[in-house]
């Protein structure tokens, strides 16, 4: 199994936790998560009122991974006019935000940092220098 199939396996597990998955089963089942996930959504729209929420990412990597599981569940994201390019705007129960849309979020972005993180401290230890691209501490001023 190579790292982006490893990877592939434990974004959509994480997929699962989020949408609910009781039993063994239905874990592996996964690639139904999001149709669980997007039922809750609609539950939670029929209870509560949909508010807005705003959110700051820091990266681009992230900005990309929260739109696209913002759209994946059938939301939109925005900005309004003047907002920072960091800011995202989602309108959504506040249950479903606080309960599946951001803990999902920040489960994958967790898993997809650390496999960059991986990859790029590979790369730079094969392919630059062997030992990394740390700065040396010292342990005093001026050397």
């Amino acid at each position: 199994m190579t790292a982006d199939d490893v990877l592939r396996d434990k974004l959509r597990k994480i997929e699962a936790l989020f949408a609910g998955a009781a039993t063994p089963g239905e874990r592996a089942a996964a690639g139904a998560a999001a149709e669980r996930i997007r039922a809750r959504l609609k539950q939670a729209e029929r209870t509560e009122a949909s508010v807005e929420t705003r959110f700051s990412l820091a990266d681009p990597w992230s900005h990309q991974l929260f739109c696209a599981l913002v759209r994946r569940y059938g939301l939109t994201p925005f900005r309004y006019h003047r907002m920072r390019r960091t800011s995202v705007v989602v309108r959504a129960p506040k249950s479903f935000v606080e309960g599946v849309l951001w803990p999902e979020f920040q489960e994958l972005d967790d898993a997809l940092r650390s496999y960059l993180w991986d990859i790029t401290d590979k790369f730079i230890r094969e392919e630059i220098h062997r030992g990394g691209g740390k700065a040396d501490d010292l342990s005093e001023v001026g050397g």
